[in-house]
């Protein structure tokens, strides 16, 4: 897991970006309308997802539209799929030790 993608991702605007891109590519002018945010600041935010990885931009006449990169969030997938493993076999566990505790309910109440 690449610290640089939690890292960019930790801050909200840069979350709320991504979250915009993830529906395609957009260029600066229009993520910042829809954040209501000044362009440099989205600018200052991109140039910070770019470095991480985390987008990419291509320059189309005087425009720069920004799209996502798939592989830091695939490996942010794969980091996270590790935690979901952990706690599916926690709760299997959990549910194991309350059906037998219900069977154990259930022979006390027939004696």
């Amino acid at each position: 897991m690449n610290v640089a993608t939690l890292s960019a991702l930790a801050e909200p605007n840069r979350l709320h970006i991504v979250e915009l891109l993830r529906f395609g590519p957009r260029p600066v002018g229009e993520i910042a309308d829809e954040l209501q945010l000044n362009q440099p600041q989205v600018s200052k935010h991109l140039r910070v997802l770019s470095e991480a990885g985390i987008v990419e931009v291509r320059p189309i006449a005087n425009r720069r539209i920004y799209k996502l990169r798939p592989q830091p969030l695939r490996e942010l997938d794969t980091w996270l799929e590790s935690f979901r493993r952990l706690w599916e076999e926690k709760f299997d566990r959990l549910d194991d030790y309350l059906r037998e505790l219900q069977a154990q309910d259930s022979m006390d109440e027939n004696q």
